[in-house]
């Protein structure tokens, strides 16, 4: 198993739906990330910034979901996976969004895996 650091549910905001009036208010969705490092942990020497600093990672997350209104939870979790792979030393990111949208349902969610 590859070193892993993972983030389980982080909670966002975003205007995200198909019809206007689904994307008119900010909507409360959640993602997980398991971020692979390019460096393994023994190569760490207890300094962060050898490592992936996840309340960075967290905080640009956050900042993205919201910078504009998308009609698909597919598109935001592309973008996520896009920006922690060109900000952070990671090898390869896998995302986990969830929207809690329909009625029935706990929660509809997409998952994708990129790497460099």
């Amino acid at each position: 198993m590859k070193d892993t650091i993972v983030i389980e549910a982080l909670e966002l905001s975003s205007f995200v739906g198909v019809p206007d009036a689904e994307r008119a208010c900010a909507q409360r969705l959640n993602v997980s990330l398991r971020l692979e490092p390019v460096r393994d942990f023994r190569a760490l020497g207890d300094e962060i910034g050898n490592s992936v600093d996840y309340f960075a990672v967290c905080e640009a997350v956050k900042t993205l979901s919201l910078e504009r209104p998308r009609r698909l939870i597919e598109t935001l979790a592309g973008e996520i996976a896009t920006l922690v792979l060109d900000q952070f030393a990671v090898a390869a990111v896998e995302v986990e969004l969830r929207k809690f949208i329909l009625e029935g349902a706990a929660f509809v969610a997409v998952r994708l895996r990129r790497g460099r």
